[in-house]
């Protein structure tokens, strides 16, 4: 009995072993840094910090598709257009730091709750209930821009045209 309960307990301990895994952080000669499992000559010991879990709405709580779907294109009738006032589609400007000010505009203006959102090529930047969003350190080169507005949900409810621009930065190579 005592070797069945001995076996049974080390197949639970070295199941047990990854969630206890310790973490090493190490920094080589040339400064490059790695993350591992296994200890080895000055690596440091790295605190993780635990998982955050997301408790997910009762269905009960969950609008169907259709009925989220009626109020989206409410909210966004009430919005006859939102746009980049600025940089202008097609500009091309110097920018030493990468920092890009999009101004945006809506008619009419922003309802309560309501906040606009700026996307560079294709990822959002930045959202804001004003009539600014600076993003910084835009590479160089040729972006695409647009202004959406978005409810308290964080849904999309009227999206403006998107804009090119090109941005020039100063390199070490040029």
């Amino acid at each position: 009995m005592n070797k069945r309960f001995g076996l049974f307990a080390g197949i639970l301990l070295i199941g047990a072993a990854p969630a206890f895994a310790e973490v090493y952080r190490n920094v080589d000669a040339q400064g490059n840094v790695t993350f591992s499992d296994e200890p080895s000559d000055g690596a440091e010991e790295v605190k993780v910090k635990p998982v955050t879990t997301v408790t997910l709405p009762k269905p009960a709580d969950v609008q169907e598709p259709e009925q989220l779907r009626q109020q989206v294109e409410e909210e966004g009738a009430v919005y006859q257009s939102v746009r980049i006032l600025s940089p202008s589609d097609d500009q091309a400007f110097h920018s030493g730091s990468g920092d890009v000010a999009f101004r945006v505009t809506s008619q009419p203006a922003l309802q309560e709750g309501h906040r606009y959102e700026v996307t560079l090529d294709g990822q959002p930047v930045g959202q804001t209930a004003s009539d600014t969003v600076t993003v910084r350190n835009v590479f160089r080169g040729t972006h695409e821009a647009r202004v959406s507005i978005i409810d308290q949900n964080g849904v999309q409810v009227k999206s403006g045209d998107q804009i090119t621009f090109t941005i020039h930065r100063p390199s070490v190579n040029n």
